[in-house]
């Protein structure tokens, strides 16, 4: 078994360690879509504890540390991260309304990968259309998925259980 980092991905922490599922679950009730088939499936092989963090709406290193003594490591200490800056301005671009809005909480419900659908249906858009996703926790993953693939992304928090992530491309 290797060290638990911010970039251990989830899917190597239900293979590696049994029970970790329950014990995700406990450290946080947001990560019961882990009984998901198609949420551990997809999207749990591309997030890491990092970013699980953020979709539960936890400090990264809190999840860390939580993790790292479920399964006898050492914590490590508060301020080997730096935390991003919440306030960064809402671009103008997310003020157009979006071409097509999906519902991630839907989708994972009916066992569809919300990553697969969204490339989908941004192959088909024009520059600058927009994509909005819906859901109940921050899709960390799926904003770096995007990222990487060029597309600009901004992710607004509306409440604790309700966030709409904008993809432009």
């Amino acid at each position: 078994m290797s060290e638990i980092t911010l970039e251990t991905k989830i899917a190597d922490l239900l293979n590696d360690y049994e029970d970790m599922k329950n014990i995700l679950i406990k450290i946080n009730p947001k990560f019961k879509k882990l009984n998901n088939p198609v949420l551990r499936r997809t999207l749990a092989k591309i997030a890491g504890v990092k970013q699980a963090a953020v979709v539960g709406g936890m400090d990264p290193i809190d999840l860390l540390n939580q993790l790292r003594s479920a399964v006898g490591q050492t914590p490590l200490l508060q301020d080997t991260i730096t935390k991003e800056d919440e306030n960064l301005k809402t671009p103008a671009w997310t003020k157009t309304n979006p071409k097509t809005t999906l519902n991630a909480n839907e989708l994972l419900n009916k066992e569809k990968n919300p990553l697969a659908q969204a490339h989908k249906i941004l192959k088909k858009f024009d520059k600058d259309d927009i994509l909005a996703i819906e859901a109940d926790f921050k899709p960390q993953p799926l904003i770096e998925e995007f990222i990487k693939s060029g597309y600009e992304v901004y992710c607004q928090e509306i409440d604790q259980n309700n966030f709409i992530t904008y993809v432009r491309k």
